[in-house]
């Protein structure tokens, strides 16, 4: 396992410097006490039993986005917002599914037995095929314009390869497998006929394009349906007199699998969000704090990025950290690495502000530091994206029971459950407290640690 540590910078003037960030320093000693004192103000008064019953409630019914099942968490999430006097919003945004009618792809006169991508555009094509590798932004040349683009699977997004040949002129899309798993896969957002077929086929049609002009004919009918999807939103406002004006916002996805009671993915990370926001609402605090639960995170994080999307600039421009929470409970998660396999994942695999705090708080209280490593795959990808220092916290390797109908409470941790709020929690809670306006100028501020990074798979 490849492994790597980045050292604190002492400056001469009494500053740490890390992940860019400035912290106010003390003596280490007295620092350290006082910020586990302050933590308790929040890990003290986490109820694991309260996540539980939580989890209980939402995993008792499938909630896929866009489903009966999703509005019934939707409406529990938001009635608990509700009840600690919380600014509380449903926000829907749509989404849609895809019937398919009817699928033909045929190649110099040879029916591929093709499969439309789901979001595939209608439509009923023939044109030169133009072999374009795996379609990364740069490579491809204007000699696609006005043809099919062959493109192999891998590296990047289904999205983003057809996205990359439309913008320069394609007419349609046949995509081949990277494996030898056969063709079931491929998403796209309705702009072209595309169509999957297998490695086998794909490579043969590389070969055989070598030798001269290849000739497909896409047909694809499908009916786009449109369903709605939402973001809950609970804003917790500090003291006017005590106002940051930063923002720092704590969130975990609340839809599952379709048919997946979703008891660790992610109803555990709901479970955190609600329980935290149970205790902040009672806590002083000098910055605002949005708990979020979104929608379609299972169909490729849609609810983040529509809600970070329609966020004003001068909202993202306060957000100072983003807090994610995604299969947090999970008994056999983990495997034997310590604290039950936490994990940091950041989009970069850089440390950050968010990392740096998950760290510090670990280490005050369990007395190891929680590794970061590389990942995208959740709700942390579209604050990133727009420039917000973000993280999400999880036990890797997931379970057996990840995206399967065995994924119910009896797999659930109390234990795991209060480490992960609690560090989350404390976490969150150096920014957001009073003593720490900020992070600057700060009485007692976090005393860093020295944290490794991890090259783990998730599953």
């Amino acid at each position: 396992m490849f492994r790597r540590k980045s050292m604190i910078t002492v400056l001469a003037t009494g500053m740490l410097l890390s992940s860019g960030v400035v912290y106010a320093q003390t003596n280490s000693a007295p620092n350290a006490q006082a910020a586990t004192a302050f933590d308790n103000n929040v890990i003290k008064k986490i109820s694991a039993d309260n996540m539980y019953n939580t989890i209980k409630y939402l995993s008792a019914v499938p909630r896929e986005a866009g489903t009966e099942g999703e509005v019934r968490g939707v409406e529990y999430i938001e009635s608990q917002f509700k009840s600690l006097g919380l600014e509380t919003r449903r926000i829907p945004f749509p989404i849609y599914d895809y019937k398919l009618n009817h699928v033909l792809a045929v190649v110099d006169g040879v029916d591929f037995k093709g499969r439309a991508f789901s979001g595939s555009g209608s439509g009923n094509v023939t044109a030169e095929l133009v072999d374009v590798g795996k379609a990364l932004a740069g490579t491809i040349t204007d000699d696609v314009k006005g043809k099919i683009a062959l493109i192999e699977r891998g590296d990047i997004t289904f999205v983003e390869k057809v996205a990359n040949v439309v913008a320069k002129g394609a007419v349609g899309v046949l995509m081949y497998n990277n494996s030898a798993n056969g063709n079931n896969f491929g998403q796209a957002n309705g702009e072209v006929p595309a169509v999957a077929i297998t490695q086998a086929q794909g490579k043969g049609l590389v070969e055989k394009l070598k030798n001269g002009p290849v000739t497909a004919t896409l047909d694809v009918d499908i009916q786009k349906i449109e369903k709605t999807s939402y973001v809950v939103e609970a804003k917790l406002k500090p003291n006017k007199n005590k106002d940051t004006g930063q923002i720092v916002t704590i969130g975990a996805h609340h839809d599952s699998v379709p048919n997946g009671p979703g008891a660790n993915d992610d109803a555990s990370g709901v479970s955190a969000v609600l329980e935290l926001a149970r205790i902040l609402v009672k806590t002083p605090i000098d910055t605002e704090v949005r708990f979020l639960t979104f929608g379609s995170e299972e169909r490729g994080m849609v609810g983040s990025s529509f809600y970070v999307s329609q966020l004003p600039q001068s909202d993202i421009d306060r957000i100072v950290a983003h807090f994610q929470m995604d299969m947090i409970g999970g008994a056999e998660a983990g495997e034997d690495h310590p604290l039950g396999g936490l994990i940091m994942y950041t989009i970069n695999g850089q440390k950050n502000l968010v990392t740096d705090l998950g760290a510090s708080a670990s280490s005050r209280m369990y007395d190891v530091a929680v590794p970061y490593g590389q990942l995208g795959r959740s709700d942390h990808q579209p604050f990133h994206d727009v420039g917000i220092p973000s993280a999400l916290f999880i036990h890797s390797p997931v379970e057996p029971q990840y995206h399967k109908p065995t994924d119910t409470i009896e797999h659930i941790s109390k234990e795991k459950l209060q480490q992960a709020a609690s560090i989350v929690g404390a976490a969150a809670y150096q920014i957001v407290r009073p003593d720490t306006p900020a992070l600057e100028r700060a009485r007692v501020a976090p005393a860093l640690v020295d944290y490794d990074f991890e090259n783990r798979p998730v599953d």
